[in-house]
């Protein structure tokens, strides 16, 4: 398969994994588009010289490619989404893939119009082998039937970095919106759940009243028919922490438990992606560094034979709809 895909939107460093990841399946990238000079620009076309930038969304629209990525403001994916997917493109965007329910119904609209496929690299589930390797073992049924999951996605602020849109509450979605995505993700794979009740979410700025559109803090609780979940979220990571974010994820079963420490370990191994599994006969720290990626090669695999084995459509839109609806729930009780 000779698979090409264009790159719309720089306006997320996300966009440097989601293309160099398409790039190590084989695939080809034809260029990119982006509005104006975003920070991340630099870090883009540092790590990928050769590509050519298309001055026009016009022209890169019309390039032929088979699969758009999207990384531009949250607010700003659901338009070039629709745009792609009209112009016989599959599309991978960023999270979240789109930041109100009117624009999520227009995805869902378009996607029933065009037969695409739209998917959501969540990068905190689909970048971490240790996700990979903790999946497996739940699969193999390492821990018994899921019926917990606790997900934390703290981040760096990195103030001096940002650019305005960031601290716009209409343009990037609202923190649940926004970050929580990635554990609502995690909580309806790992326990087996097709959809779930958002039972409390509540959203604070604690530690930035300047920055009046800024969420610092969420958390929110779920519920399905097999499982319940807690995520919290946060822009407090300390300078003193070597890397973004100390992102972990604990995973409760019936017979045992796995522990990710997706990032960093602290005071233990040096490295990424730390798994720590307890069950019946086994209590041990893995390093699932080497787990592999699969989600890339999967969603090449589905663009050619119109598949679902990377993420099926249906989870992509209820990960969203339910940041959605907890992002509605926290700010309504906040007013």
């Amino acid at each position: 398969m000779n698979l090409s895909f264009v790159a719309l939107g720089l306006d997320h460093r996300h966009i440097y994994g989601m293309t160099q990841n398409m790039l190590d399946t084989g695939a080809t990238c034809l260029g990119y588009w982006t509005d104006g000079t975003p920070e991340t620009l630099s870090g883009f076309t540092k790590r990928f010289p050769n590509l050519p930038r298309f001055d026009k969304v016009e022209d890169a629209l019309a390039c032929g490619a088979r699969l758009a990525l999207i990384s531009a403001i949250p607010a700003d994916r659901t338009d070039l989404a629709t745009r792609a997917m009209r112009q016989g493109m599959d599309v991978m965007s960023d999270k979240p893939g789109c930041t109100t329910r009117a624009q999520l119904e227009e995805i869902k609209r378009c996607v029933a119009d065009t037969g695409r496929i739209w998917s959501i690299n969540f990068s905190e589930r689909f970048e971490v082998p240790a996700v990979t390797r903790a999946s497996d073992l739940v699969a193999d049924g390492a821990i018994g039937r899921v019926v917990h999951t606790a997900g934390l996605g703290p981040h760096r602020l990195n103030r001096g970095t940002r650019p305005p849109w960031f601290f716009e509450r209409e343009r990037y979605g609202g923190i649940l919106t926004d970050i929580a995505s990635h554990q609502i993700d995690q909580f309806l794979h790992f326990t087996g759940s097709d959809t779930a009740d958002v039972t409390n979410a509540f959203v604070a700025n604690h530690a930035n009243p300047q920055d009046v559109g800024l969420q610092d803090f969420g958390e929110l609780s779920l519920r399905s028919a097999k499982a319940t979940g807690y995520i919290r979220v946060d822009w407090y990571t300390p300078d003193g922490l070597p890397t973004w974010g100390d992102g972990r994820l604990t995973i409760l079963g019936t017979e045992g438990y796995i522990e990710l420490r997706k990032y960093v370990d602290v005071g233990g191994a040096a490295g990424t992606d730390h798994l720590v599994l307890v069950n019946g006969d086994r209590c041990e720290k893995i390093d699932a560094s080497d787990a592999g990626l699969p989600y890339f090669e999967r969603l090449a695999y589905d663009i050619e034979h119109r598949a679902e084995t990377a993420m099926t459509q249906e989870h992509c839109f209820t990960v969203m709809e339910l940041a959605l609806r907890a992002q509605e729930i926290a700010e309504q009780g906040a007013a």
